[in-house]
């Protein structure tokens, strides 16, 4: 069985343009081209090299990630920093730290949507986070359940104290009133600059 090169690329995780990188570096080449010049892929090839994308670790590297809310809290970030790349040190050759300034509620963070999309292309062998909070509010367990299928290992260098039920239903209610009280001001601001250059 033959699939073309989108069909290929999805099952490798990969995107279509690292297919066509591959070939040219001589890296990976299709099994055969139609007439009409479509790359096509023999399933056996493509589930051998799969294997391979998984646990080559010069296709995968370590992500450690870092993130704090608000403009005030960039001292936080740095310390966020300086922890993770001491421990990034004392345990790989290489690796490579996003950080995000944003809500644990946005899920559209620069920072986070790279994150996400090196995984779902195999080139994160880990994940290292200060705290599981520092990932998303909500939500950071799907972002687990990702790695998992992807082979991702997840590092969390602290773990919170346990919290009681209300203490977290507490803190949860805050972060939404922090992000909509945010987001209603900075309208209110928006709205007030209009007028006064109108």
């Amino acid at each position: 069985m033959h699939l073309s090169i989108g069909k290929a690329a999805a099952l490798l995780g990969v995107s279509i343009s690292t297919l066509r990188r591959w070939e040219t570096e001589g890296y990976f080449n299709p099994s055969y081209r139609t007439a009409g010049g479509h790359r096509r892929y023999a399933l056996a090839q493509l589930e051998a090299k799969f294997e391979r994308v998984v646990s080559d670790p010069i296709q995968a590297k370590p992500v450690a990630y870092a993130r704090v809310s608000s403009h005030d809290q960039k001292k936080d970030l740095e310390t966020q920093k300086l922890k993770l790349e001491a421990f990034c040190q004392s345990r790989f050759e290489s690796f490579e730290i996003l950080t995000d300034l944003g809500s644990g509620l946005n899920y559209r963070k620069p920072g986070l949507k790279k994150l996400l999309r090196l995984i779902f292309q195999r080139q994160v062998s880990h994940l290292i986070l200060n705290h599981k909070d520092r990932l998303l509010r909500f939500g950071a367990d799907l972002v687990f359940d990702l790695c998992r299928h992807f082979g991702v290992e997840v590092i969390v260098l602290e773990s919170r104290p346990d919290r009681s039920f209300e203490m977290e239903l507490a803190a949860d209610v805050i972060e939404l009133m922090t992000v909509f009280s945010s987001r209603l001001y900075g309208r209110r601001s928006h709205q007030n600059r209009k007028r006064l250059a109108a």
